[in-house]
């Protein structure tokens, strides 16, 4: 009877599971409702495209034309800032004292350059004269003695080595009043120009040095290029800062007042913009929040794209043109790097068949 009855119906019972089990599979599933709703375009005819929040500066990085320590950041994170206020600042220490060094050398070169320019002095001109007639004096006795030694009738009388030494005192003290006399006409002449050209050779080079010492020691100071707001801080005291291009920028930052907002359009749909289109651009995650956008540029370099999503709608050879539109954030929240959707205006109706199976630009 098991054989007979049981095993059949067992059979018979399986069979109508799969083919139920079968059929049920075999039903496309029930469309599940988008967590959040999309923005629809306000006009007829639009191109759409996804933007990219930037400053209207663009985000500038900031860097350091020379690599060093931190010594101190003078700024944080979403603050505001004026074009010349100082970011941060690098250890300078020695460039400080060499700047003392250079500042005292000044000050020595300048006091010699003023003390050569203040000759003659009056007090310089009764010393010298009074030189003058000491040696004109002493001419005068050299001279006396000699003529008294000479004057002796009998050779006998008289040394040969007294009257050469007494000619040479004479020849002595004409030197002498001589020297005296070049001292006296320099000091009345005032004729420094030789010395004085020396000296201000070395001030202007003490200068020069001082300056060139200045200039180093403000390289070390990095200052906001443009007032604007500070979006990234990724240096802190005490860390190296490293000169050049890098990956992740010392800082970031950029006006954002008004904000821009980069738009990538397809190639394929690059022949239907028109430059000063209107637009309007919805935030992601809230279609309630929306701007409207002013023209600014376009730029006329179509660029390869730049991120993916990683869709299965993703082409890695999509190339797209850059529109960049302006808005007031105003109160909205609405942030530099932020994506958002943008539906520009257009003249031109693209045909449904062309608008199927023309993918939109979408980072």
């Amino acid at each position: 009877m098991f054989r007979t009855f049981i095993i059949p119906l067992a059979a018979i019972a399986g069979v109508i599971f799969a083919v139920v089990t079968v059929v049920k599979g075999s039903r496309p599933p029930p469309a599940t409702p988008p967590v959040i709703e999309p923005p629809t375009s306000p006009y007829e005819n639009f191109i759409a495209g996804a933007g990219l929040v930037e400053a209207s500066t663009q985000n500038i990085a900031i860097g350091t034309p020379v690599p060093g320590i931190a010594a101190k950041v003078e700024v944080t994170v979403g603050q505001t800032v004026k074009a010349g206020d100082v970011l941060f600042r690098l250890d300078a220490r020695e460039m400080e004292a060499e700047l003392a060094v250079r500042t005292a050398a000044v000050h020595s070169a300048e006091s010699e350059l003023a003390r050569l320019r203040s000759f003659p002095r009056p007090e310089t001109i009764p010393p010298a004269e009074a030189k003058v007639a000491e040696a004109r004096a002493s001419l005068e006795d050299a001279k006396a003695a000699l003529e008294t030694i000479t004057s002796v009738n009998d050779p006998r009388a008289v040394i040969v080595d007294e009257v050469n030494r007494r000619k040479f005192a004479v020849q002595s003290a004409e030197a002498r009043l001589a020297q005296a006399q070049a001292d006296l006409s320099l000091l009345k002449a005032g004729s420094w120009s030789s010395e004085i050209a020396v000296s201000e050779a070395k001030l202007l080079q003490a200068r020069s040095q001082a300056d060139q010492t200045r200039t180093e020691l403000e390289r070390r100071i990095v200052r906001a290029p443009v007032d604007g707001q500070v979006l990234q801080v990724n240096l802190r005291a005490g860390e190296y800062a490293q000169a050049g291009s890098l990956a992740t920028p010392l800082m970031l930052m950029g006006r954002v007042d008004p904000l821009h907002i980069r738009v990538d359009i397809d190639e394929h749909e690059a022949w239907r913009v028109k430059s000063g289109a209107k637009a309007v651009a919805f935030v992601r995650g809230n279609k309630a929040i929306q701007v409207e956008l002013r023209y600014v540029r376009t730029e006329p370099y179509i660029i390869p794209k730049r991120s993916l999503t990683g869709e299965s709608t993703e082409r890695v050879d999509t190339r797209v043109l850059q529109l960049i539109y302006a808005f007031d954030r105003a109160e909205k929240p609405i942030f530099v790097g932020q994506q958002m959707d943008v539906y520009i205006q257009s003249d031109v109706e693209l045909p449904t068949s062309a608008r199927e199976a023309t993918p939109v630009a979408r980072n």
